[in-house]
């Protein structure tokens, strides 16, 4: 990955806090190979990918029994969603029914299938991704599963020289193929239990539901963030914090984190936008008006 530090940040910030990544981008923007290249870096573990058709079933997901004649009983082939990294393409293709078959996987990590309760690997991230252009033949996420995505971000096209480089890394082959682990999944869960010890000041952790609470009360939101929004930007500052170097949450880790976490989960009304179309205003003016409801406070922070 050329060029898209940033980006990748974010979808190891959601690994670290054992959350899931939806990326929104249109085609050819290296979405797979991001995902591959996470599970590749990680000595022991596996990815797959699933590519959401309207035809997918639930079962193609989370897997079925099948009868052994042989042995005279039934059997369990696990789906897809039994790996360590998850690429669900263009998630929004599939039927609502077989996107509920991620709830479960999403929220508990476990399947339920066949009356039996199975456990998914640890760690487990889901990377679904949906095309910002295409209208027909998908079915939107409803608001519960966006929820359930720790936070969104995109890729996009990389600069002119990353994409040189990427022309010139691939003349003789996939540079995926020489990739090789960087840390074992035990190096990987310690990573996770010591973003639980970043120390987040209680007069930021205030300052932080504030912000989370006042989704709510926006005069063009129609439904705000959840309590789950206010534990996923906590965690997200404390990650942030961790990948930056630091044992304590600042302001810039909260506002940085604002938008990737709870933009998804902010259900806007737009009869009382400007721009209909206008994302990045959208997103610009939550942002804005968050911060004019739950003004930033005045911290001097230091290593002690």
């Amino acid at each position: 990955m050329r060029g898209k530090r940033s980006e990748i940040s974010l979808v190891l910030c959601a690994l670290f806090c054992r959350g899931h990544v939806l990326l929104e981008d249109v085609p050819g923007t290296a979405k797979t190979v991001l995902a591959r290249a996470i599970a590749q870096s990680i000595e022991g573990a596996r990815a797959s990918r699933v590519q959401c058709t309207p035809d997918l079933q639930p079962t193609d997901l989370t897997g079925l029994s099948v009868y052994n004649q042989k042995e005279r009983e039934f059997e369990f082939h696990p789906g897809p969603v039994f790996a360590n990294i998850v690429l669900v393409d263009e998630i929004n293709r599939a039927m609502p029914r077989t996107q509920s078959a991620l709830l479960e996987a999403m929220a508990e990590r476990q399947i339920t299938a066949d009356g039996e309760t199975r456990p998914l690997p640890d760690p487990f991230l889901i990377l679904a991704t949906q095309n910002p252009l295409d209208h027909e033949g998908t079915f939107p996420l409803p608001e519960a599963q966006l929820d359930r995505f720790f936070l969104e971000t995109t890729l996009g096209y990389p600069s002119l020289e990353d994409e040189l480089g990427i022309v010139e890394a691939q003349r003789h082959g996939h540079p995926l193929d020489a990739l090789v682990p960087v840390i074992d999944v035990a190096a990987l869960r310690r990573i996770q239990a010591a973003v639980e010890d970043v120390y987040v000041d209680p007069i930021i952790q205030r300052w932080l539901i504030a912000l989370v609470r006042a989704t709510r009360e926006l005069e063009f939101v129609t439904v705000g963030a959840s309590v789950r929004g206010s534990l996923a930007l906590e965690r997200a500052a404390r990650a942030w914090a961790l990948i930056h170097g630091r044992p304590f949450v600042s302001p810039e880790d909260v506002e940085a984190l604002f938008e990737p976490v709870l933009t998804h989960r902010v259900l806007l009304n737009p009869y009382h936008l400007e721009s209909a179309n206008g994302e990045a205003a959208v997103e610009f003016d939550l942002s804005r008006h968050c911060l004019d409801l739950a003004p930033r406070p005045g911290l001097a922070l230091s290593e002690d």
